[in-house]
This record gives structure tokens, sequence and C-alpha cells, in this order.
């Protein structure tokens, strides 16, 4: 699904508009994004959580010439899916 076509599918839920919807969406995210970088975790009740970590200083390879690459450290997010999501995506299966 593309973030239209989840916009138009809010709107038409919700009885928004297009644009309301668009401005919903877009608030969600960029609070997310405010969060995720000063708090670093982003809980989002029945879909799971966003939490950055940090990655360490690696050696990586180069793939044409297989030469030893250094790679940074970095900061990246990581997502946990929430357990109601996985129990409704497997229904019948134990997913603890």
């Amino acid at each position: 699904m593309t973030k239209a076509e989840l916009i138009a599918l809010v709107a038409e839920e919700t009885g928004m508009t297009k644009t309301a919807s668009k401005l919903a969406l877009n608030s969600i995210v960029s609070q997310a994004i405010r969060v995720l970088k000063k708090e670093g975790r982003f809980a989002f009740y029945g879909l799971g959580v966003l939490e950055v970590v940090k990655r360490k200083k690696k050696m990586g390879r180069n793939p044409r010439t297989n030469e030893p690459v250094p790679i940074k450290p970095c900061r990246a997010v990581k997502f946990k899916v929430a357990k109601s999501l996985k129990r409704s995506l497997n229904p019948g299966q134990k997913n603890d």
C-alpha cells in the first residue's frame, strides 16, 4: 500500500477530506521522527515499536573487488512487531 492509498483509505473511513487525512498522516510521521530523535523509542499500540539502535564500526567487503571496506558507526531504526499483530497474521499459532 502506498502513502496515497493510505490517505484515500483514511479519508473514506473517517469522512475526512483527503487533504485533512494527508495532514494527519504527515503529522504522525513527523512526530514519530521527532520522538525517535529525542527519546530513541516510538511505540504505536497494536502495530509495534520503532527503536533507535547504535551500529558499531565494522569491516565490510566491496563485492566487485572483494577488498575490505571500513563501515562507519551509525544509528539505525529497528522495528519490533506487536504481539497482537503477529497473532492476527498467524491465527491458531502460538507466537510468543
